[in-house]
């Protein structure tokens, strides 16, 4: 299972979902060890087909970094706070994220839209 870190230690995720807010951005930044970057796209994809598939999802786009960047950047966007704690609460995303390489880290956060 990947390791979850958080980007600001004061507000982790979990402390996040408490919030009653969206829509949001999730932000999720996965360091992949060149030994794990086979295994690791495939476990994504299958994560990401069922998170579609639940209510309150609205998009998401995976990125790389450039070079030999071992960073890859998820970036879904949900009605809220709650859809997104209960699919990422259900035993069914727990199971699939169990299967993440052990040496794959995640920095999740969320974040909501301010006007500049």
């Amino acid at each position: 299972m990947a390791t979850l870190q958080s980007l600001d230690p004061h507000t982790p995720m979990f402390a996040q979902f408490k919030e009653k807010t969206g829509p949001i951005v999730l932000a999720n930044t996965f360091l992949v060890p060149k030994e794990s970057a086979e295994a690791f796209l495939p476990l994504f994809r299958r994560q990401a087909e069922f998170m579609k598939a639940q209510p309150g999802f609205v998009s998401l786009r995976m990125h790389k970094g450039t070079g030999d960047s071992r960073l890859l950047m998820n970036v879904a966007v949900w009605e809220s706070t709650e859809a997104l704690a209960t699919a990422f609460g259900s035993p069914e995303f727990q199971r699939m994220a169990a299967e993440f390489p052990d040496d794959v880290v995640s920095y999740p956060h969320i974040f909501e839209q301010i006007d500049v």
